[in-house]
């Protein structure tokens, strides 16, 4: 089964924040965290916004872009880290699109999840001959945040992003590495009163040496050179993370998509929406090699390639 995407989806919540909004809530400024960490604002989503909200209306996006039946879906895999245990938020969503025939089930591997997921779903629909599946990334990282802390309370915002894969290919999934390093567990995790703990010089060490590796592998696989790479879309963690894999590859600026000036970090959903803004924008178009790669909490790290073999695609960013 030649398995591809073939519709992609994404969610913002209204409430943008900017770096000036933050100014008056912590002691920080506008020019600390732009030189920083390249943001400039993010999504915060309101008290009564569920993570589950948010990734159903991404993969109702995503449906809509595919021309595709909710009855027709076979999987729901939703990545996330943020969401209540139980139940699963697939199962949530699977609810609130009425996709009775659908198996949900939610994966956790931080901001690395949405590779995860998608490997996953594809797993199933070659051991299980399903047809089309929803794969979603969905945070809500505001619930995560000590406010307390400036150095990790700048840098984390909250979206969903999804695409749904199926047989007839508009983006190819020519290969998917994954990847963990459980020893690095102790540098990024939620403490026991549920905040983010980062250990930033480690993490940071960890991503510009790891990004670059996985990208090469990734298109390895895919029998590609980084010479055939014409997109990359990085997990928006940190512009100086995403500038540093750039020098390392010998990248050109413009072949690398970077939105984390108004998303930040949003996990698991930030290479979908990273991917729904390139696709909106034009800058992913029809005969591209593009590799999605993310690294996150775990140690997790995960990239895969795609062939963009239909310019078609639509997608339309809405908050």
């Amino acid at each position: 089964m030649n398995i591809g995407i073939i519709g992609i989806g994404s969610f913002l919540p209204t409430n943008r924040v900017t770096n000036v909004d933050l100014e008056k809530r912590m002691d920080t400024s506008d020019e600390w965290i732009r030189t920083r960490t390249g943001i400039e604002a993010r999504h915060l989503a309101d008290s009564d916004l569920t993570v589950a909200d948010m990734a159903t209306h991404a993969a109702e996006r995503a449906l809509k872009s595919a021309g595709v039946s909710i009855e027709d879906i076979d999987a729901i895999v939703c990545a996330t880290a943020t969401a209540p245990s139980f139940p699963a938020t697939a199962c949530l969503v699977q609810a609130n699109l009425g996709a009775k025939r659908a198996v949900a089930f939610d994966v956790s591997a931080a901001c690395s999840g949405f590779i995860f997921a998608m490997d996953t779903a594809k797993g199933l629909m070659a051991s299980k001959g399903f047809k089309k599946t929803l794969v979603i990334g969905a945070e809500k990282m505001g619930n995560l945040i000590d406010w307390d802390d400036r150095s990790t309370a700048v840098l984390f915002g909250d979206g969903a992003g999804a695409v749904v894969l199926g047989e007839d290919e508009v983006a190819s999934v020519d290969s998917i590495i994954l990847g963990s390093d459980g020893t690095g567990g102790k540098y990024l995790y939620e403490n026991d009163e549920g905040k983010i703990v980062m250990n930033g010089r480690e993490v940071f060490k960890f991503a510009v040496r790891k990004m670059p590796d996985i990208v090469v592998e990734a298109l390895e696989q895919a029998g590609k050179t980084i010479q055939d790479m014409d997109v990359l879309v990085p997990h928006q963690a940190n512009r100086r993370i995403i500038e540093a894999a750039i020098e390392r590859l010998g990248l050109a600026e413009e072949k690398v998509v970077v939105t984390i000036q108004d998303h930040a970090n949003t996990s698991a959903a930030s290479i979908p929406l990273a991917l729904a803004e390139a696709v909106k924008s034009g800058k992913i178009t029809a005969g591209q090699t593009v590799v999605i790669a993310g690294f996150g909490a775990g140690l997790t790290w995960g990239a895969s390639c795609l062939t963009w073999n239909n310019a078609n695609i639509t997608e339309e960013i809405r908050t």
